[in-house]
């Protein structure tokens, strides 16, 4: 593992706060976030996860090179894509699954690059979007872990992954927080 994209929407910023709390310190990969937010909306979502964090939190910008120990946030409006080279591309096209950002976007593009390096992590959310790119991961050989529906706000979104690919870890959040650890023992 040695990149963890985490997808949510409905349900998941108290999730996302919680496993940024409880990362051990020494862990110093990068950490992609995709959440689905309104576009126009002022956010201070950047400025709130630094709060909770020893990463350094920032949106990410186009072409701009992934660093470790950086919590990179997707723009509202545009799909958050990976580059060969290890950095980023935004892209305005159509929305996917009524989101953009679309997790499956971001997922499909992180797998493709990263293959058995990538980590996805979907939680909370109402719609299905992340399912398909959960998916691409596992099938690439990354580590696919789901919030356990039965702890989600909105179990839409863990459901569906499960639904359409049964071989995720399903976790709580604690226990996403100890498997992640687990890559500095």
């Amino acid at each position: 593992m040695e990149m963890i994209i985490i997808g949510g929407s409905a349900g998941s910023f108290d999730c996302i706060l919680s496993i940024l709390k409880g990362l051990d310190k020494r862990l110093q990969i990068p950490i992609v976030i995709v959440l689905h937010r309104l576009k126009n909306a002022s956010s201070m979502l950047e400025k709130h996860l630094q709060l909770h964090t020893h990463y350094t939190v920032k949106e990410a910008e186009d072409k701009e090179f992934i660093k470790n120990a950086y919590i990179y946030t997707a723009p509202t409006d545009y799909h958050l894509l990976l580059e060969e080279n290890l950095s980023f591309s935004l892209d305005n096209s159509e929305k996917v699954n009524y989101s953009r950002p679309s997790i499956d976007v971001t997922f499909e593009s992180f797998s493709y690059v990263l293959k058995e390096y990538c980590c996805g992590i979907l939680l909370s959310g109402s719609n299905k979007d992340g399912a398909k790119g959960l998916k691409q991961i596992a099938e690439n050989g990354g580590l696919t872990i789901v919030q356990d529906y039965n702890e989600a706000e909105f179990d839409v979104m863990p459901q569906s992954a499960i639904s359409l690919y049964n071989n995720h870890n399903v976790l709580t959040v604690n226990n996403i927080i100890k498997k992640l650890n687990l890559n500095v023992e």
